[in-house]
């Protein structure tokens, strides 16, 4: 089974600014989980568009209730890969992500578009989809539980801690709300 979320924020930010926190999440104490990025391939195409796509392998500690799923030597890391496409006429940035292993135990995959804003040009519209499925049955309830929208909408926006704090603005939404 399939669980689709999507969400929708503005950023008080430029769309410059934005980018530019985009290219320097990595490392900062808020993501230590993060253990390392690499750079696969990136090209400036002939209409300017800035295409990267980047290897990263994060670790996070399991929920208690996963830590019995996984045998003790399995490793905890995941692999992930983040293509992005830089299209500074629109002035838009949009990032694919999927996990390349572990993806029996759950598979996520996500899109973001963080768009400038034609009518206010000090914000930056961020519009969040994701697609998580597990092929373990009756892993899909455990899977809606612990993916909170909130939660990950915070993490999708930490590294514009580097902005100053009044720059974003996280509405207070319900959980349904984020459910398309």
């Amino acid at each position: 089974m399939v669980k689709y979320f999507c969400s929708s924020t503005d950023i008080r930010s430029t769309w410059d600014h934005v980018v530019s926190a985009f290219w320097q999440r990595y490392p900062n104490p808020f993501s230590t989980h993060v253990l390392t990025e690499d750079v696969v391939y990136r090209e400036v195409t002939a209409d300017h568009r800035l295409l990267s796509r980047r290897l990263l392998m994060k670790t996070n500690r399991l929920p208690r209730w996963a830590e019995r799923l996984f045998p003790a030597g399995m490793s905890r890391s995941v692999y992930i890969i983040e293509d992005s496409i830089v299209d500074p006429v629109n002035k838009s940035l949009t990032t694919y992500t999927w996990n390349l292993n572990h993806t029996t135990l759950m598979s996520v995959e996500e899109r973001c578009v963080f768009q400038g804003s034609v009518e206010h040009p000090a914000t930056t519209q961020l519009k969040r989809e994701a697609w998580i499925s597990s092929s373990i049955y009756g892993f899909s309830k455990p899977i809606q539980v612990q993916t909170d929208p909130n939660t990950i909408l915070e993490y999708k926006t930490c590294f514009l801690r580097q902005l100053p704090c009044e720059y974003l603005k996280v509405p207070h939404v319900s959980r349904s709300s984020y459910l398309c």
